[in-house]
């Protein structure tokens, strides 16, 4: 038996140290077992009390259940030991109080340092205000005129099996939050309809975005890179569509960008005046409708019997077009059509309008500019 154990020791080491030699692989397995170590001061001390802690109970395990197996071994009957008889021991209630004493003492230092960091957002370099909707997220660069919404790229073929569902599935955007390096930025959190969750691991940022009241969080990171996420609070049927990126650029390439984004909002000013063409409000109105509508409505329009109104044939969709632009503009109380002034832009808003006036054979045949829509919201 002994011979058999140690042969079974010998193929079990051979086999442990053969497998350390791909570093690579263990490296992979490491990181799939442990906490995620992240890229900023936060998720780094998020980090560092996870691995004390865990030290700390493998220490404290080793050692409980050590002199457990000495004792039972050491102590046992068939030595001819015999059991001790005592009802209570003042040392022994006294090290049993004192020792976990000490040790929630000594480590709560570190755990207050970590708590400190994760909470001090203060001397901010810029100011992102966050908004969570079912189901997109709305960025706000404070001071900077820069705002736009982000929402699932993934299309709704790839979610329903249509067609081949691809790298990214679920976890892409067509807007990223993009943020410069080396820079502390503060997140000023809030929902718009429900409680969203707003988490990044490798930026060690996880807050809940409540309607009507702001939370704030911060991250600072020098790794340029791509991070993505998810709303960690179950927000309604299309939870697990509302990822997060965050793209960290150097600053020069971030400063860039953010003229970039001022330009474009600056030339979208200039273009609510215009005369838009049929051909140009339905190709745009598509693709808002197939981002922000097909969700509830379907992508053939015909929506879900029983809970969302089908589009096609619709006293909405064939009725006064100012009826459809107050819909969108304003949502409908008591029902899930909330309102989309505030997430879509007036151009957005008039091409949706449109598409979905001539779409599915509806076939109305008139069109909303702009600046209808900002009349409406100027009550004109």
């Amino acid at each position: 038996m002994l011979k058999r154990a140690k042969a079974l020791f010998a193929v079990a080491l051979t086999a442990l140290v053969g497998a350390s030699s791909v570093g690579q692989a263990a490296e992979v397995s490491t990181r799939q077992l442990n906490m995620p170590q992240g890229v900023t001061e936060v998720s780094q001390a998020a980090y560092d009390i996870h691995m004390l802690m865990m030290w700390v109970c493998v220490v404290i395990g080793a050692a409980v259940f050590g002199f457990m197996i000495y004792v039972m071994f050491a102590h046992r009957k068939s030595r001819g030991v015999k059991p001790a008889n005592f009802h209570e021991h003042v040392g022994v209630e006294l090290a049993w109080t004192i020792v976990p004493a000490l040790i929630l003492i000594v480590i709560a230092f570190p755990a207050t340092n970590a708590l400190l960091k994760v909470y001090d957002a203060s001397e901010a370099e810029m100011d992102i205000k966050i908004t969570g909707y079912q189901w997109k997220w709305q960025y706000e660069y404070l001071g900077e005129d820069v705002r736009f919404m982000s929402s699932l790229r993934t299309s709704q073929d790839e979610i329903y099996g249509r067609e081949e569902k691809g790298e990214h599935y679920l976890r892409e955007v067509d807007n990223p939050l993009v943020i410069p390096a080396d820079t502390k930025v503060r997140f000023l959190l809030t929902g718009n309809d429900v409680i969203h969750s707003w988490w990044v691991p490798d930026l060690g940022v996880k807050k809940d975005a409540l309607p009507g009241i702001f939370t704030e969080a911060w991250a600072k990171t020098s790794e340029v890179g791509v991070y993505v996420g998810e709303c960690a609070e179950l927000c309604g049927k299309d939870h697990a569509f509302m990822p997060i990126v965050v793209e960290v650029k150097p600053k020069e390439e971030f400063n860039a960008w953010l003229a970039e984004q001022k330009a474009a909002a600056a030339e979208y000013a200039s273009t609510i005046g215009k005369a838009w063409s049929m051909d140009e409000l339905m190709e745009r109105g598509e693709q808002v409708y197939l981002t922000n509508c097909a969700g509830c409505h379907g992508v053939d329009g015909l929506g879900i019997p029983g809970v969302f109104p089908p589009m096609v044939g619709s006293e909405v969709t064939m009725g006064p077009i100012e009826k459809h632009i107050d819909v969108l503009v304003n949502g409908v109380q008591g029902t899930a059509m909330q309102a989309f002034a505030a997430q879509l832009s007036e151009v957005d808003i008039a091409a949706v309008v449109t598409y979905e006036r001539n779409a599915w054979g509806n076939d109305v045949g008139d069109m909303a500019q702009p600046i209808d829509v900002l009349n409406h919201k100027n009550g004109q």
